[in-house]
């Protein structure tokens, strides 16, 4: 079964599962991630076992299982939409400005002063 398919309190469990695996990967106790993360040992393993919990926690405990890359993955940035990408195109520059030549009312501190 393919996520789509799934119900919402399946892909909580999966995600917990998947945040489990990872802990044990590296070897860390929920105890562990929880004192790293500042929550409790038994929000962590509600956590793992895909209780509801807050957005605040899943970044926590990404953070602790330096695993935070892990959401520019997820969702990565959209960047601009097509229309507003052809709104900046009429900004963008074209070409360089014209060098402004040098005004003679600010000599050059280095060059020597001429003689009168």
């Amino acid at each position: 079964m393919t996520i789509y398919g799934m119900s919402d309190q399946a892909i909580l469990t999966e995600i917990g599962g998947r945040l489990k695996r990872r802990r044990l990967n590296r070897n860390l106790t929920q105890q562990e991630v929880a004192d790293q993360a500042g929550l409790t040992r038994m929000t962590v393993g509600e956590f793992e076992r895909g209780a509801s919990s807050s957005m605040m926690t899943l970044i926590r405990i990404l953070r602790v299982l330096e695993a935070l890359e892990e959401l520019e993955n997820f969702l990565p940035d959209a960047g601009p939409s097509p229309l507003q990408l052809a709104k900046l195109q009429g900004r963008q520059r074209q070409r360089a400005s014209r060098k402004r030549p040098e005004s003679d009312s600010d000599p050059d501190p280095d060059r020597e002063d001429p003689q009168w």
